[in-house]
């Protein structure tokens, strides 16, 4: 079973998400803000990880700079969640080298689907 973390301070949004994810058969996980989210990642290393941009303590872009730096967790897939679809900001995502995020509002389907092609292309690595 795969273990996904969600990083994500809307409380609704993230519930709703790991819920989803769990009806789905994965083992998913939440934490409140970026600062908790790297706690996780280094307690309990996930399989991918889905994590709001615009957060307090720890912005997103914040934690995937901590989680690059060190070797065991540098590698782990991770996908941005934002609400913003603003040209600089899909630009920056881009440049990070994320080329998978996802748009909220989302669309489950499409969202489960990129979720699970994330997955496979991990594997095959």
């Amino acid at each position: 079973m795969n273990k996904i973390l969600v990083i994500e301070d809307e409380i609704f949004i993230r519930e709703n998400l790991i819920e989803l994810l769990e009806i789905e058969g994965f083992d998913a996980l939440g934490a409140e803000n970026g600062v908790e989210g790297v706690q996780l990642v280094q307690q309990e290393p996930p399989d991918l990880i889905l994590c709001d941009v615009m957060m307090p303590e720890l912005d997103g872009y914040g934690v995937l700079e901590v989680l690059r730096q060190d070797p065991a967790t540098a590698k782990i897939p991770f996908m941005f969640l934002t609400a913003s679809a603003d040209r600089s900001n899909i630009q920056k995502i881009r440049e990070l080298g994320i080329h998978d995020y996802i748009l909220k509002p989302f669309n489950v389907d499409k969202f489960l689907d990129v979720i699970s092609n994330r997955l496979a292309e991990q594997k095959k690595a």
